[in-house]
């Protein structure tokens, strides 16, 4: 296994290590004091380190790839909370979780030879700005009244901007020259932006739709624009003749997860019951 491919599992493992861990901490305290239990904290360092992770991952695997890969972090979510938060699993979710795991193991496979991209043109680069700038009017025009499911699906596009810009922004490697250079980057700048315009509008969906609904949604947005994105524009590839079981399995994949973000599992480490509030 590839450094990319380990880095996309370690993500979606970190994902859903961080959710359930929030959830734990939740459940022993509340209001403010939730922000300072140590589990609470422990979750928001394993969705930066998730989040990073990802950024190594799509410097050189294909969008759908790793976008499908971290998707799978429900299934950490739901395995986990049969354990630390004691919900029990469905027998619909253990089936989803089979069919989830086998659908990301044949898109992991499909995936073409690995390359980073050489450079995008100023198309792209201000196509990507204007999203941005589209998608973030849509948020603040649906944020006081709109309907739950435009705002998951904001977040999703938000997610796929930023998985789409992870992707596509230039660096020219490891030195601290070239690090500085990215703050003179558009697109850095708009991943950022994609970035806090996802975190916005998936918390407001979740007040309007509910954790299951959203997280459906924003998976399933997630993982499909960014994929065709990438398999249109930016040289991603699929091992030759994969590409009809990669679609299959893609599929599969986000019906799963669709199911499993309905579980009573994930409603839990989203929704917890709170406790007795502690320092």
């Amino acid at each position: 296994m590839t450094f990319a491919f380990a880095a996309a599992l370690l993500g979606a493992c970190l994902y859903g290590s961080g959710s359930v861990l929030q959830a734990v901490a939740a459940r022993r305290a509340s209001g403010p004091a939730v922000l300072r239990h140590p589990w609470y904290v422990a979750g928001l360092g394993c969705d930066l380190l998730g989040w990073l992770a990802s950024l190594a991952a799509l410097r050189s695997l294909p969008l759908f790839t790793v976008q499908a890969l971290l998707a799978g972090s429900l299934v950490v979510t739901v395995l986990l909370a049969r354990y630390a938060l004691r919900v029990p699993l469905r027998l619909l979710d253990g089936a989803a979780v089979v069919v989830a795991v086998a659908g990301l193991v044949v898109i992991a496979r499909a995936a073409g030879p690995e390359g980073t991209v050489s450079g995008v043109s100023g198309g792209f680069t201000l196509g990507v700005v204007a999203g941005l700038g589209l998608v973030t009017l849509t948020c603040v025009l649906a944020y006081r009244r709109g309907p739950g499911w435009v705002l998951a699906v904001v977040a999703g596009l938000g997610a796929s901007g930023a998985a789409v810009c992870a992707r596509a922004v230039p660096v020219g490697g490891g030195s601290g020259a070239a690090l500085v250079g990215l703050a003179g980057q558009p697109l850095a700048w708009a991943l950022v932006g994609f970035g806090v315009l996802t975190t916005v509008s998936y918390a407001r969906a979740l007040e309007r739709a509910g954790v299951g609904a959203s997280t459906a949604v924003l998976s399933v947005v997630e993982v499909v624009v960014p994929g065709v994105i990438g398999l249109a524009l930016l040289s991603d590839t699929v091992r030759p003749g994969w590409s009809v079981a990669a679609a299959v399995a893609a599929v599969l994949a986000l019906a799963a997860c669709v199911v499993l973000a309905n579980s009573p599992a994930t409603r839990a480490a989203a929704e917890p019951t709170h406790g007795t509030t502690t320092g």
